[in-house]
């Protein structure tokens, strides 16, 4: 893949600028090629932004600033799993952004939204992903569709969503929440979650990343 593309929108971007957003940030150096894919990801995000709304950032930079770069730090942040569900996806974000970086999880986009879902089973073509759009309510999975991790950003009526998201969560999984200082008091109280860690976003002043634990009520332990 060509390390640079005109997006045609706001001007030339490179996976060189993404390096250096990541480096800025302080997190981890990407795996080979993977700054390439997140750039593809991107012009394919700006193009198909213009229609569906998908971001209201529109310029590059910012929508690499503001949206990669805490959707990296969380991939980063993610324990050793198989399988995320990533819950009201939205864009895709962070699930594509974690597909890319962590390969080895097999990632499922949850988007209800049919036009969304199309642009994410675009994306996912594109950048060769092996990743799944289920495009229904996250309510109406079959309930034996379970996960070690279900990402949540940036959804509607988040503490709703995560007592949703908790049903499904596998023993000792993980639920990780992009919040607030302000949003995260309610998150707290998600029955059958330890939370483990918070980190600050790197570019949202306010912006933290929550990483919690669901305890095994069948053997009584948690960690």
């Amino acid at each position: 893949m060509a390390p640079s593309r005109d997006s045609g929108i706001g001007g030339q971007i490179t996976a060189q600028d993404i390096d250096a957003a990541i480096a800025a940030a302080g997190l981890a150096a990407l795996p080979s090629g993977a700054s390439d894919r997140l750039l593809a990801y991107l012009e394919l995000l700006l193009r198909w932004n213009s229609r569906l709304n998908l971001t209201a950032v529109r310029e590059p930079s910012e929508i690499i600033r503001r949206h990669l770069v805490e959707c990296i730090q969380c991939a980063q942040a993610l324990p050793p799993s198989r399988t995320l569900l990533d819950f009201g996806t939205g864009a895709g974000l962070p699930g594509i952004p974690v597909a890319i970086v962590r390969p080895e999880i097999r990632v499922t986009l949850g988007e209800s939204q049919g036009k969304k879902a199309a642009f994410l089973r675009e994306a996912v073509r594109i950048l060769s992903l092996s990743t799944e759009v289920y495009d229904g309510r996250i309510e109406n999975m079959p309930s034996d569709r379970i996960f070690d991790v279900v990402t949540l950003r940036a959804v509607d009526k988040m503490a709703e969503a995560c007592r949703t998201a908790v049903e499904r969560i596998a023993p000792r999984g993980w639920i990780v929440v992009f919040a607030t200082s302000a949003t995260e008091t309610p998150l707290r109280q998600l029955p059958l979650i330890i939370w483990t860690r918070r980190l600050h976003s790197p570019n949202l002043e306010d912006g933290v990343l929550l990483l919690g634990q669901k305890q095994d009520v069948s053997r009584g332990t948690s960690e």
